[in-house]
């Protein structure tokens, strides 16, 4: 489908209900829209069920059951005939970032995308129903349960690349998407016939070794997964994550389509230059009201400020700069949350400097959580028997 070009009088669009959305989202910054047929994807509820029945998914907040509601758009809407599917690039340049500071996904330090496609789909969605005289639309964005990638594909919005991300022609994968769902037939648009053929970059350049290569993720090993936790993240898989404090764009910017996009609006650029790189030490003893009036206006707001400081510390762990030292001894020693004071332990441990050592020795005799105790002897262990630990 070409692209749509704006006309002047929408009224005239309102008996083609499809031409009227089409114009009043690119007006609002869409990039592409296209419409799928709202019958349930059976291909993506087989690879949904057999990626839960591998535990891919495990520390996700959804069981089996998310499989049939998300690949059957009558879930969201029961007399559904259509899903309107829409992306809007938000590709930004990369953030320059000096010793000691984090790295964040660029979905992540700008405006949260949830609220603008959100806003987005609502204005769209009051559009449709006025222009049919009901209620016709239900609306989703990441956050309701609907396979949008799958739906986005079958819509010819773009494919589905190895590294599980939609890669729209021209926008690369650095795209937000969002639906709407509705009771009005649409004319469906044709899939596209794309694939990533023998390429294999993304791939070789996750270092988790999250993705398989055929089309599956193991969510449990991928950095954006795992900097999201609310528990603690396995000890195997923190010197992987490198210095990355939300998310990861690593298998997406070695992506030939997504290298090649250009850059988005001004208003997906960090909202400041702490935002998009965050210094290590100041965010280890980032405490709620900063917190919030820093971070909850993005997409990192909403795991809590200790998740961020936990990622911190083990950013810092693997940095392996001595300098640090000192604030990872404040936190194991005064951070409110045991997940926090063990990442701290650990981090102590793979600096491993003597200022390192001793604040872990002093934290193990005062530590009354035995699952903090517990990170502390595992980073003294590669040390031998420095003192007798109780």
């Amino acid at each position: 489908m070409k692209p749509f070009h704006l006309v002047e009088n929408i009224r005239s669009l309102r008996s083609d209900h499809k031409a009227l959305v089409i114009a009043a989202a690119f007006e609002r910054g869409a990039a592409a829209v296209r419409v799928a047929p709202a019958v349930p994807d059976m291909r993506s509820r087989e690879r949904l069920s057999a990626s839960f029945a591998r535990g891919d998914l495990e520390t996700w907040s959804y069981d089996e059951r998310y499989a049939q509601s998300a690949t059957d758009p009558r879930a969201l809407l029961p007399d559904a005939r259509s899903v309107i599917c829409i992306a809007v690039p938000y590709a930004s340049p990369p953030v320059a970032r000096e010793r000691l500071q984090g790295r964040v996904s660029n979905y992540a330090w700008s405006e949260d995308y949830h609220r603008r496609m959100r806003t987005m789909l609502a204005e769209l969605a009051a559009i449709l129903n006025e222009a049919a005289g009901a209620d016709v639309c239900a609306i989703a964005c990441d956050t309701k349960a609907i396979a949008e990638r799958a739906f986005a594909e079958r819509a010819g919005v773009g494919w589905v690349g190895k590294h599980t991300n939609l890669i729209a022609p021209k926008l690369g994968s650095f795209v937000f998407l969002g639906e709407i769902v509705t009771s009005l037939e649409l004319e469906p648009d044709e899939p596209l016939r794309k694939s990533c053929g023998t390429c294999t970059r993304c791939i070789d350049a996750c270092p988790t070794r999250a993705l398989r290569g055929d089309y599956t993720i193991d969510a449990r090993r991928c950095i954006a997964d795992l900097t999201q936790r609310t528990d603690p993240i396995p000890r195997e898989m923190r010197p992987l994550i490198g210095e990355w404090i939300w998310g990861c764009d690593l298998c997406q910017d070695v992506c030939p389509p997504t290298a090649r996009a250009s850059h988005a609006h001004e208003s997906f650029r960090p909202l400041d230059a702490q935002t998009g790189a965050p210094p290590l030490v100041h965010l280890l003893s980032l405490r709620s009201g900063e917190f919030k009036r820093r971070y909850a206006r993005t997409a990192m707001g909403w795991r809590g400020a200790a998740v961020l400081r936990r990622n911190a510390a083990i950013a810092l762990g693997n940095a392996l700069d001595r300098s640090a030292a000192p604030a990872l001894a404040v936190a194991l020693e005064n951070d409110p949350h045991p997940m926090v004071r063990g990442a701290a332990a650990w981090a102590l441990g793979r600096i491993g400097s003597p200022q390192a050592l001793a604040a872990l020795e002093a934290a193990h005799t005062a530590e009354a959580d035995e699952g903090v105790r517990e990170e502390i002897t595992a980073a003294l262990e590669p040390y031998g028997p420095r003192v007798a630990l109780g």
